[in-house]
């Protein structure tokens, strides 16, 4: 391998082809000085389909460099033609199914779509229905329905706040606000009326002057909004809330949304430990 040719590689998946990329690329941030061509090939339904995707691997084992496979496929005959690929394939599916099995002595339904929620609909009810909550109440859009919150977001703009919302209630099915610090909430340290009685829910978001200036040059070049002044001067009012309210806070600047969610998570998993409380509303997903 070259220097300047990249690593092929391939998500396969009887499925949208989520996990395989979660744990594939969770193996790949590893090798941050390899360059990586990512290729998804979701939904392979059929042996027919597994055996076109086999032919479309093996033609890539011509090229410089040899592809790297990454397949959470379910479906026993589509993972067997899969594996019949002469390029190197790390099956998640099968490598951990038979031993999952072989403990809880009985056999998984090795069905496509159900990695995801599907098979369990109450739970994907709940994350549909937090996807809803999301949208309605994004960049502070609205307030009704405010106090159903498990997590009310504050930052200035362009911090994260709308990917992080988003990411936690896909994933874990949280209903999430997220909430602008606009110049007039910045000049007090007084909480925004609409989230004043939401305190033990919110969680502040913060990054680097220099990194929030160039998010918002490419939505508004040479603008006062953008200028490393002014965010300078909204990220260090921003904290001084954060601190006045004793909120959780997490830098963003280095952060991957995935990351950021965690750390989200966990603070919300101590705090109901310290105050004794169920997550609200019974949600079928936990930390």
């Amino acid at each position: 391998m070259t220097d300047t040719e990249p690593v092929p590689v391939f998500f396969l998946s009887d499925s949208t082809g989520i996990s395989a990329e979660t744990m594939g690329n969770a193996l790949l941030i590893q090798f941050p000085d390899v360059h990586f061509e990512r290729t998804l090939i979701p939904f392979i339904g059929s042996v027919e389909q597994a055996r076109e995707v086999v032919a479309q691997l093996d033609a890539a084992m011509d090229g410089p460099v040899t592809p790297l496979v990454f397949t959470t496929a379910a479906v026993d005959e589509v993972r067997e033609e899969l594996l019949r690929t002469k390029a190197p394939i790390i099956d998640f599916f099968g490598i951990h199914m038979a031993r999952v099995e072989e403990q809880l002595g009985s056999r998984g339904l090795r069905e496509a779509r159900r990695l995801h929620g599907v098979g369990d609909v109450r739970r994907y009810n709940d994350r549909m229905a937090a996807i809803e909550f999301a949208i309605e109440h994004d960049d502070g859009l609205g307030s009704r329905g405010l106090e159903r919150a498990d997590v009310v977001l504050l930052a200035p703009s362009r911090c994260g706040k709308t990917p992080t919302a988003m990411y936690l209630a896909l994933q874990h099915g949280l209903f999430v606000a997220n909430y602008p610090l606009v110049d007039e909430d910045l000049e007090t340290t007084d909480l925004p009326r609409p989230v004043e009685d939401l305190a033990e829910r919110c969680f502040g978001l913060t990054t680097t002057v220099s990194r929030l200036s160039r998010v918002r040059q490419e939505r508004r070049p040479d603008s006062t909004y953008a200028s490393e002044e002014q965010c300078r001067w909204e990220l260090r009012r921003a904290v001084d809330m954060y601190d006045t309210h004793h909120l959780p806070t997490v830098d963003t600047s280095a952060a991957s949304v995935e990351e950021i969610a965690a750390v989200v998570i966990q603070t919300l998993a101590r705090q109901r430990r310290r105050a004794g409380t169920a997550p609200r509303r019974g949600r079928t997903t936990s930390p």
